[in-house]
């Protein structure tokens, strides 16, 4: 039976293979380990094998997670990966150390006004809708640089990159045409703010085609953790 420690290195070794392909550095690609739903316990398991980047996706699991780790494990780094509702922006600005799926002004300000001054800036990605679906969350490409002013001026946020999900889908043709989608708007965005560092785009089905497209930042879930239960779970976002 592999466990977490063996499937979190299978996740690394992918990455590893991917970079490599494309002449790109391992070390310039971070994992993000996806653990909504997920028990404390499996966040430990992956922490003991080297992993520190965890994504949520809901806001009060990720805050009952983070509270308790906060004292045994505060190298861990936090990232709200999921859609935010504005009557949630104070927990996440509390509680999080990055936030991936901004798209709206009033967020940015709610999240700015609710960061504690003690900590750090908020690490925030905008959230491009690149497969323009209307299921999905997300900003048009022509609304980037007006949102991305918007946050550069709000100085409990700190600006990084950009975040999206494209398509589900087995063709290669059009998933290589939204990343390179993403990847063009990236550029363009770190052209304005030169310090932004972050392109989060790929999960398990896409990795290797994110990957040569320039991806920073993959997301991976169940292949680290296995399948997820939906059925018990009391409390969404």
């Amino acid at each position: 039976m592999t466990t977490i420690a063996d499937r979190l290195a299978h996740a690394q070794s992918r990455i590893a293979q991917a970079a490599q392909k494309c002449a790109r550095l391992p070390h310039t690609i971070r994992l993000l380990a996806v653990s909504k739903t997920k028990p404390i316990a499996d966040i430990i398991a992956a922490y003991n094998a080297g992993q520190r980047c965890f994504g949520e996706n809901y806001v009060q699991e990720g805050v009952t997670k983070i509270e308790a780790l906060k004292d045994t494990h505060p190298d861990i780094e936090w990232h709200f990966i999921g859609p935010l509702q504005s009557n949630k922006t104070a927990l996440v600005a509390q509680h999080f150390d990055w936030m991936h799926t901004l798209s709206r002004e009033k967020i940015a300000q709610r999240l700015n006004e609710q960061r504690p001054t003690h900590l750090a800036p908020l690490n925030v990605c905008i959230q491009i809708n690149i497969s323009d679906e209307d299921t999905k969350s997300g900003i048009d490409a022509e609304q980037m640089l007006p949102l991305a002013n918007i946050i550069s001026q709000l100085p409990q946020l700190r600006l990084r990159g950009l975040m999206a999900i494209p398509t589900a889908t087995d063709n290669i043709t059009q998933q290589t045409w939204e990343l390179t989608e993403l990847k063009q708007l990236f550029e363009t965005l770190k052209q304005h703010y030169p310090d932004v560092d972050t392109l989060s785009m790929g999960m398990s089905n896409d990795l290797d085609i994110a990957i040569e497209c320039g991806s920073t930042m993959v997301r991976i879930g169940s292949a680290i953790f296995g399948e997820r239960d939906y059925s018990s779970k009391e409390t969404i976002n």
